[in-house]
């Protein structure tokens, strides 16, 4: 009789049961839903891509050797991926093994014998990491010459203006992402075209390794038969001359020949200490777009694309809560994104705000400092001009009566204050007029919508101004 799908899954966990301890059997696997099995392939449900990610990196062993025990050598397991709420499932192939090293050169792509001018072209690895590309950068203010000239050049390699383009800006603005799309774009549009991404630290390698072995030529040969030439963080090339000159003498061949370059930097062109003019003024015959830090829509646009890639929902205040306190490196909002699903599957806990607070701290030296009341009382009493003591006092002007219930309100949904501590700090109040004080602001905001943007508006302010001083 042929077993379904639910058996083969329970007699596979117990043979997982046996090699793992309790709490990563609680962890990894008692989540784990069977779905179905077909042509010896048993899938199985998980709930988002870094669980399934986690199972492949740490338990793909043990994984293989019970499906087989069960189902054959012939047997193999196919995942599926809950994406979000709305339970959308995509197929997922476990991984061949292959290991993709950011900014490395494969030792292959660049082996004797180099390419002799004239005779067919070898194939060059380009290097590229496929999950870098233009849907995955997302374009704001701060980006967007710098997005739509990569564009250009990828949709006409050496065919734009743009050539060479010099995209700089500070660490962790997405450069190496930016230069990556560009190379993946190429390679999808021109299947026939050779583009390499090389770091400026990886390139200078090389260069050492050439002198040692006098194959200087064999390196500029090899380098002349790539269409599309990226390198990466080209700062790395101060003070050193012999790779400058031999860089010089590439970079002019290809533009000569109308392929096309890029470069990034943590700099412009101008600013380069330690390299020749002559590469200088070749760097400005382009153009050179700079990426600035994200404001604070973009920061939240990319953090929750990287989440629902992820398939794991975000609640709205915590994607705000964590784009005030990152503000300028996408690469640590990535950091933070990571640690965030970590801590949820690992210690089986929703992602909130509570959560992520604990996550926050391991990134910046001070979380947004806590709110407190005296900060939105003053705050509020900024927005509407008026002195913080008419809001403690007894005043019952009808202007000064809705700036104090909004303070209560704001009060009473940002700060861990009791609506007794609440009303103290209001001139001695009572809590049944703060729980009056919140209603009759709800109230206001479902009737009138200038009042609802003015509340809007003062949270977003609290949260922009305490963020600031971090």
């Amino acid at each position: 009789m042929t077993a379904d799908h639910a058996t083969v899954w329970e007699n596979c966990l117990q043979l997982i049961r046996r090699n793992v301890n309790s709490q990563s059997f609680k962890t990894w696997f008692e989540p784990i839903k069977p779905v179905r099995l077909e042509n010896n392939a048993l899938t199985i449900q998980v709930p988002n891509r870094f669980f399934y990610e986690w199972l492949e990196e740490h338990y793909v062993g043990l994984l293989k050797n019970s499906i087989r025990k069960q189902l054959g050598e012939r047997g193999r397991l196919e995942y599926q991926i809950l994406l979000g709420s709305q339970e959308r499932p995509i197929e997922a192939k476990p991984q061949q093994g292959h290991t993709y090293v950011p900014g490395g050169i494969e030792p292959d792509s660049i082996k004797n014998p180099f390419v002799i001018p004239g005779i067919k072209k070898m194939h060059i690895n380009p290097n590229l990491n496929a999950a870098y590309n233009f849907d995955a950068f997302i374009e704001g203010d701060c980006n967007r010459l710098a997005r739509n000239a990569g564009l250009a050049v990828a949709k006409k390699p050496g065919g734009t203006a743009f050539n060479p383009l010099v995209v700089y800006g500070n660490t962790g603005l997405g450069k190496t992402h930016l230069a990556q799309a560009i190379g993946n774009e190429v390679v999808a549009r021109f299947p026939d075209k050779s583009v390499l991404f090389v770091s400026a630290e990886n390139f200078t390698n090389q260069i050492i390794n050439a002198i040692r072995n006098n194959a200087i030529g064999d390196v500029t040969n090899f380098y002349q038969q790539v269409d599309v030439l990226i390198i990466d963080d080209i700062q790395f090339f101060t003070n050193k001359l012999k790779t400058q000159e031999i860089f010089f003498n590439i970079f002019n061949q290809l533009h000569q020949t109308g392929r096309q370059i890029v470069m990034t930097s943590d700099r412009p062109p101008k600013d380069l200490e330690g390299i020749e003019d002559r590469l200088i003024s070749r760097f400005k015959w382009g153009l050179t777009a700079d990426l600035q830090a994200p404001d604070l829509e973009t920061r939240i646009a990319i953090l929750e694309t990287k989440m629902a890639k992820q398939g794991v929902d975000l609640p709205q205040n915590v994607s705000e809560f964590i784009c005030f306190n990152i503000q300028s490196n996408i690469r640590e909002l990535e950091g933070v994104l990571i640690s965030l699903i970590a801590q949820s599957s690992l210690n089986r806990r929703e992602i909130d705000i509570d959560l992520a607070k604990e996550v926050i701290r391991s990134f910046v030296t001070q979380i947004n400092k806590e709110i407190t009341v005296e900060y939105i009382q003053k705050l509020v009493a900024e927005h509407f001009n008026i002195p913080v003591e008419k809001l403690q006092g007894e005043t019952r002007k009808r202007s000064i009566v809705i700036a104090r219930q909004l303070s209560m309100y704001l009060a009473k949904n940002m700060t861990d204050k009791s609506l007794k501590a609440i009303g103290e700090i209001f001139g001695g109040r009572d809590h049944s007029t703060v729980i009056y004080s919140c209603k009759t602001v709800q109230d206001l905001m479902e009737t009138d919508p200038f009042f609802k943007d003015t509340v809007a508006e003062l949270e977003r302010k609290i949260k922009l101004s305490l963020s600031e001083r971090v």
